[in-house]
């Protein structure tokens, strides 16, 4: 098997995500998921939209660190009526990086602690609550514990989850998609009953045990999860000489090989 770091095992993982989205705007948000949408319009959806981050439309995916000028090519102008006009009908996936998750799939990203004196703060709700009941989005967990799977609601509910007793009158939102949940230990998904969140595969050299031990909640477990793929040779040479020329990746997980971290 060709040698590859955790980074690289997370970043083809979450570049599934966008697998059958067809033309939408993939937004990645952090390092890992952000090189996980490049991958995925080079291998599996070319026709997935993104941005270079600040106001076009990328032809390609734009390389992260130090970058030539030629690096980056511009298919379009991506002004704010354009970027929410995708987010508001829909035509937007983003992997998002929250501080805690429940067990509904709420996000926060807010503070810690109680909201009158919190222990930490972080960037305030920003746009997760309209996000979350206007296109699909997914998760990805730089750091699986029960800090954040935690074992009651978040602290501070920053996007929607599959939580009734927080829709208004009771009514799903009709653009309330959650996808999967990528972490340094497995992926997880909504396919459990009601969409209670399922251990979908584990990554090498990690056990179930250690996932459960680790989550504050229960997962739905269907007998033994199979093991999280390991990314193909194309996948490693885009990542490594199209993505990630500069290997930024390499600090995210500490540097750490899987079943070595903890």
């Amino acid at each position: 098997m060709t040698d590859y770091s955790l980074s690289e095992l997370c970043i083809a993982a979450a570049a599934d995500a966008w697998r059958d989205d067809g033309e939408v705007l993939a937004t990645g948000i952090t390092l890992l998921p952000r090189l996980a949408a490049g991958l995925a319009k080079l291998t599996i959806n070319p026709a997935l939209m993104l941005t270079n981050g600040e106001n076009m439309f990328a032809a390609a995916p734009v390389p992260v660190g130090p970058r030539k000028a030629d690096d980056f090519i511009a298919e379009g102008w991506a002004p704010y009526d354009r970027t929410f006009y995708n987010l508001w009908s829909g035509k937007r996936h983003a992997m998002v990086s929250p501080v805690q998750i429940d067990r509904f799939g709420q996000t926060n990203i807010n503070l810690i602690g109680d909201v009158n004196a919190p222990k930490r703060a972080f960037l305030g709700a920003r746009g997760f609550p309209g996000n979350s009941i206007s296109h699909p989005n997914s998760l990805f967990v730089y750091a699986h514990s029960t800090k954040t799977f935690v074992a009651d609601e978040v602290d501070y509910v920053c996007s929607v989850g599959y939580n009734p007793a927080r829709w208004p009158d009771g009514k799903k939102p009709a653009g309330l998609d959650l996808r999967v949940i990528i972490t340094d230990l497995c992926i997880l998904d909504f396919n459990g009953p009601n969409n209670a969140i399922r251990l979908k595969s584990v990554h090498p050299g990690i056990s179930v045990d250690q996932i459960v031990e680790n989550t504050g909640f229960s997962l739905v477990i269907d007998g033994e999860p199979p093991t999280t793929p390991a990314p193909t040779e194309e996948q490693l040479t885009i990542i490594r000489e199209k993505l990630d020329p500069h290997d930024m990746r390499a600090t995210a997980f500490k540097g750490n090989p899987p079943g070595d971290r903890r």
